[in-house]
């Protein structure tokens, strides 16, 4: 186990990462978004076959650290008193890039989601593969309330999960949600009791890791990729996928599991 601003710990097939500054409400500094992805390069070994993302404390993560804002990203250190603005676009471009490394690796990513969400906390979890949402919570992009927008995928990444109108209407109105109206609308996989949501996100992650590793991450992929593509290249990639898998050691464990009616035994090969 890796304890820090991100603490890391696996069980089995199973890998934990944890938003570790619960007397701050997991608010995200700098330091933290630089911690992400080494824990990623931590929990991402073989055996690992899904992740479940989690925030310590009472909240998973009330959004950006405002002194992290105006210390970390130049907002008001540039010449003159004013934004020193290329400091800023790198921190950006820095912080989209730990949230690409959450979105993209091969294995799904479980969010264990509860207290709150906002701003950049609902930019984490939205760069899940699915997101478990224990009832009580509050969700909601509030940049809008200082005079920015959402910065970090979230436009992009709530645009893709809940459409184009929907979107719109969370960050143009920064109204915050309940779980329940989260999951109406897709943002939330399943709502779950209060405190059950770790422990719904591990059943979840446990039942995609029971499938084959590289099918599992190769489908991430197509459908992450391929949302935005038109039809037939979209398929394309089906195709190109499933020729590859064709070879694997996995497909032929799972040709003979199915035919002698038994479970089968990936290896991840």
């Amino acid at each position: 186990m890796a304890e820090g601003i991100v603490k890391t710990r696996i069980e089995g097939e199973i890998a934990y990462i944890g938003l570790n500054r619960p007397e701050k409400r997991n608010a995200v500094s700098g330091e933290m978004l630089e911690a992400l992805p080494r824990a990623l390069v931590e929990v991402n070994k073989p055996e690992v076959r899904a992740i479940v993302l989690y925030g310590e404390g009472e909240v998973f993560s009330a959004g950006i650290d405002f002194k992290s804002l105006t210390s970390d990203t130049g907002a008001s250190s540039g010449s003159g008193g004013g934004p020193d603005l290329a400091r800023f676009r790198h921190f950006v471009g820095e912080s989209q890039a730990a949230l690409n490394r959450l979105e993209t690796i091969e294995k799904p990513v479980i969010g264990a989601i509860h207290g709150y969400a906002g701003g950049l906390g609902l930019e984490i979890a939205l760069a899940c593969d699915a997101r478990i949402v224990a009832k009580g919570t509050r969700m909601g992009m509030p940049e809008v309330r200082v005079g920015l927008v959402p910065d970090v995928g979230g436009t992009t990444r709530l645009t893709r999960t809940v459409g184009y109108a929907r979107a719109k209407e969370l960050i143009m109105t920064a109204r915050l949600i309940d779980a329940d109206e989260a999951e109406r609308i897709g943002l939330a996989n399943r709502v779950v009791e209060p405190g059950a949501h770790v422990r719904a996100a591990e059943e979840l992650a446990r039942e995609m890791a029971r499938n084959a590793p590289a099918a599992v991450g190769l489908a991430k992929r197509i459908i992450d990729r391929g949302h935005s593509l038109d039809k037939m290249t979209f398929m394309e990639l089906e195709i190109l996928a499933q020729s590859s898998l064709l070879m694997t050691e996995d497909f032929r464990e799972g040709a003979r599991a199915l035919a002698e009616r038994r479970e089968p035994k990936f290896k991840g090969r």
